[in-house]
C-alpha cells in the first residue's frame, strides 16, 4: 500500500477507505502513516476497515509510522492493540490512570 498522504480525515475518508481497500484484497496489509499530519476519527475507522478486511484474508493490517496524534485517537477509542498500536502506549504507563 503506498504512504498515506498529508491528511486522513472526513474529508476524504470515503476515497481513502475504497483505494485502501482494493489494496488490501489484492495482498498489500501495510500502511505508512508516517506523511499523516491531519487526522480524525475518520482515520481510525479507515484503519479499523482495513484491519477487517485484512483479517478476512487470513492476514494482518501493519500500521507504520503512526504519529502520536493518531496513537492518541486509537487510544481514545480503545483500539490500539487491534491497531498494533499497543506497544507504543506501554511505555507511557502514566497515561493510563482510569477511575471507575
Amino acid at each position: 500500500m503506498p504512504a498515506l498522504g498529508a491528511s486522513l480525515t472526513n474529508r476524504n475518508a470515503a476515497v481513502v477507505l475504497r483505494d485502501g481497500l482494493s489494496r488490501v484484497q489484492q495482498g498489500d496489509v501495510t500502511v505508512d502513516c508516517s506523511a499523516l499530519t491531519q487526522v480524525d476519527s475518520s482515520a481510525v475507522a479507515v484503519l479499523l476497515a482495513w484491519q477487517r478486511a485484512a483479517a478476512e484474508r487470513g492476514q494482518s493490517l501493519t500500521v507504520a509510522g503512526a504519529s502520536p496524534q493518531l496513537r492518541s485517537l486509537a487510544t481514545l477509542y480503545g483500539v490500539e492493540g487491534l491497531l498494533g498500536l499497543a506497544t507504543a502506549t506501554a511505555t507511557h504507563p502514566e497515561h493510563h490512570h482510569h477511575r471507575h
